[in-house]
């Protein structure tokens, strides 16, 4: 079976190559006046990539891939597919394929009906649809399971036939909401990288809508962050983790220590803070970040250098600390410590060496340019 990343022509014109596959202009959803989903959107999807739409509930998300599918209407905007303005055109006519978290199978019908069900309503003949969906169920490991009921499968097992459905048309491209919230972890993490492995070997573009942090920098080419109907940060997910744009995104995206502070001094893209918890710090100094202002330090756990000593015997800039209490996790241990009148915590590897004894001293540092001060602001979610 193969699947295209989306032709270049529409209706015998040529598309630009890079105007990408979707593009929202100017998109807005509001449901009255002090109700807005989706606020002056502007994104691109390109063709062949994974991109995840990530934030808490209520940040526009969902909404923004049920506009694509056809299933809600924007209030006002453009959403193009392929160059054509589709924000107009009923869903079964978009051509996309959809995923959702409830597989929405049907249960009288066997697993492979399931999947040819897309092409039976595009009237392909009946011996194409039976060869098309048995490869469709070797592509997502599920051969001989065709004759199944939806009732018999797993709840992996049905998530796969779901999404070897949207996939047999050969849509150009498909769409998941939130596609393994049902799945418990080992579950999830089996099927993030059978997604994965999919939209590597077929090349189609996905547009992915998830709330877990972790699923979205596993799966994703690129993660756009949203909050409150707008994006935050559009970016690879490596860039995201370590350079994020703002405190919302920094404290959302993985755990981080949020240490606020004044801004003693700025030099060249670096600054001094006096924590508010009775220490000073070196940060990298976020955009907006002025002398003499509030900021908030924030530094990931395992990004924190722990050692069972004074704090003086690690250094000039180390930080006096207590141990709180140290929990093993597996394969690291996690370490609460006060500080001053605050409290870090850092991760390290289990068997990583000596750690301080639980109220006991210890000495805190991490490299500046992994502690970043952000304008205060509320980060919560």
């Amino acid at each position: 079976m193969t699947v295209s990343a989306g032709a270049n022509t529409l209706a015998g014109m040529a598309v630009p190559p890079d105007t990408g596959l979707v593009r929202f202009e100017s998109v807005e959803k509001s449901y009255g006046a002090s109700a807005v989903a989706v606020r002056d959107l502007h994104l691109t999807v390109e063709r062949g990539e994974l991109l995840s739409l990530l934030g808490p509930s209520g940040s526009g998300k969902t909404t923004t891939l049920m506009m694509l599918a056809g299933f809600e209407q924007p209030t006002r905007g453009r959403i193009l597919l392929e160059g054509r303005d589709i924000a107009r055109t009923p869903p079964h006519r978009r051509g996309i394929g959809v995923v959702f978290q409830s597989y929405a199978l049907f249960p009288h019908m066997s697993v492979a009906d399931n999947i040819a069900f897309p092409l039976e309503v595009r009237g392909v003949s009946r011996r194409e649809r039976e060869g098309r969906a048995r490869r469709a169920l070797d592509m997502v490991r599920l051969a001989g399971f065709g004759d199944r009921r939806p009732s018999q499968l797993s709840g992996g097992q049905q998530q796969r036939v779901a999404l070897a459905r949207a996939l047999v048309f050969e849509p150009p491209i498909v769409l998941l909401d939130e596609p393994l919230g049902a799945l418990d972890k080992n579950l999830r993490e089996e099927m993030q990288f059978e997604i994965r492995r999919l939209h590597r070997e077929l090349g189609v573009t996905m547009l992915y809508v998830t709330h877990d942090q972790g699923e979205a920098l596993t799966l994703s080419d690129r993660v756009a962050v949203f909050r409150a109907g707008r994006i935050r940060q559009l970016a690879a997910p490596r860039q995201l983790y370590e350079r994020p744009a703002d405190s919302f995104v920094a404290g959302f995206v993985g755990e981080n220590n949020r240490l606020p502070g004044t801004v003693l001094r700025l030099d060249e893209g670096e600054c001094r803070v006096r924590l508010d918890a009775g220490a000073e710090v070196f940060a990298t100094a976020a955009a907006g970040v002025a002398a003499g202002g509030r900021c908030v330090v924030m530094v990931r756990p395992e990004r924190v250098a722990v050692a069972p000593v004074a704090a003086e015997d690690l250094g000039e800039d180390a930080l006096p600390a207590r141990l709180i209490e140290a929990i093993f996790q597996g394969d690291h241990i996690r370490l609460r410590l006060s500080l001053g009148s605050g409290e870090v915590v850092a991760k390290r590897p289990a068997g990583g060496g000596a750690l301080p004894e639980p109220g006991g001293p210890a000495a805190l540092a991490w490299d500046v340019g992994h502690g970043i001060a952000f304008l205060e602001e509320d980060a919560g979610v």
